[in-house]
């Protein structure tokens, strides 16, 4: 019985090796660069999207707290005056009048 299970556990352990060996070797073709490329190009722009959307979910919260329309000008929430003020400028008492 001895025997039986050392046989068994070897040849486990030789399929195991075999396989991480082919693993190792397909990941390291060319094929397997490309795969891996193309996977870290699709993650970066999973990751793009999705700072992207965070970006635009935080401009429409900021706006709606200030209170800005798209093209960054205030909203006006009271009605404007029916004449604009008057604007007074200071005088200028350096000068003589003769």
């Amino acid at each position: 019985m001895s025997r039986s299970l050392w046989f068994v556990a070897g040849a486990g352990a030789g399929a195991y090796a075999v396989t991480r060996v082919r693993r190792a070797a397909e990941s390291l073709s060319v094929d397997g660069l490309r795969d891996r490329m193309r996977g870290a190009g699709a993650g970066a722009r999973l990751f793009r999207e999705e700072v992207r959307a965070g970006q635009q979910d935080r401009e429409t919260q900021l706006r709606e707290r200030f209170g800005l329309v798209p093209d960054h000008t205030p909203q006006l929430t009271a009605s404007a005056p029916a004449t604009p003020p008057s604007l007074h400028l200071p005088t200028d008492h350096t000068k003589d009048t003769d």
